[in-house]
């Protein structure tokens, strides 16, 4: 599937440079006019992070996000720093489809298992974003908004989640985000020979149809679309000519 994304601080459309709050582009359409224009078309499910709340719990933009589930006839999966059951809880109770959980699932493995247990694994996507290391080639995943390295294998964080039904991972090879030079096609096709009952999102890097062919070839089974829809490197209706969403 296809699953277009938009990045919200203070209710704007922006796009951040590999994490970098500091490295911001702003756009002029509004998130719902953005939205809108995925649904015409085509897509059948949306992407949204809201960085105000990935810095600060307090500054959450809840009745922004709460307007454009309601405005929107596609489920929409919500992410950025849920940090506690509440943050879970007051975003599916608006009414979004899939909570996405980040450096949470690394630091309190034990507390979100307890979440996937009470809200449903369907409900709840681990985002896990890594780090290659060039000397070892393991992939580490990165918390604290990229900050910190925990330490932690991607491969043996899934292993733990698979215990308690995971469905659902957004992966991420920080290097490749934002940076349009195409996605990591290895490391998802690795991931989805070692775990076949996972569904994975791949994120990161794409630029172009032949970046999408490629992710949609390796076993990914969606891919997020960002900057490349944003910067009109083509569009929705074109990505889905080439991986029409099931």
């Amino acid at each position: 599937m296809i699953i277009p994304a938009i990045d919200l601080i203070g209710g704007q459309v922006v796009r951040l440079y590999q994490g970098d709050y500091a490295q911001k582009t702003q756009y002029t359409q509004s998130a719902q006019e953005r939205f809108d224009l995925y649904v015409k078309e085509g897509a059948k499910f949306l992407h949204l992070v809201d960085l105000d709340g990935a810095k600060d719990a307090n500054a959450r933009q809840l009745k922004v996000i709460s307007s454009l589930i309601k405005n929107t006839p596609v489920p929409i999966e919500i992410g950025g720093g849920i940090r506690t059951k509440k943050d879970v809880e007051d975003l599916l109770t608006i009414g979004a489809e899939r909570v996405v959980i980040g450096s949470k699932a690394v630091t309190d493995i034990v507390t979100v298992k307890d979440w996937m247990r009470e809200f449903g694994a369907e409900h709840i996507v681990l985002a896990l974003d890594i780090n290659i290391d060039k000397v070892s080639g393991q992939r580490l995943i990165a918390v604290k908004g990229w900050q910190e390295n925990s330490n932690v294998t991607i491969e043996d964080l899934i292993e733990q989640y698979q215990e308690v039904g995971l469905k659902h991972v957004l992966c991420t090879d920080i290097s490749r985000d934002g940076t349009l030079q195409g996605s990591n096609v290895e490391l998802y096709a690795d991931l989805h020979q070692k775990f076949k009952d996972i569904s994975f999102i791949a994120s990161g890097g794409i630029g172009c149809i032949e970046d999408v062919k490629k992710v949609r070839a390796s076993g990914a089974n969606h891919v997020v679309l960002g900057r490349a829809l944003l910067e009109e490197k083509f569009t929705v209706k074109e990505a889905l000519a080439c991986w029409p969403n099931e």
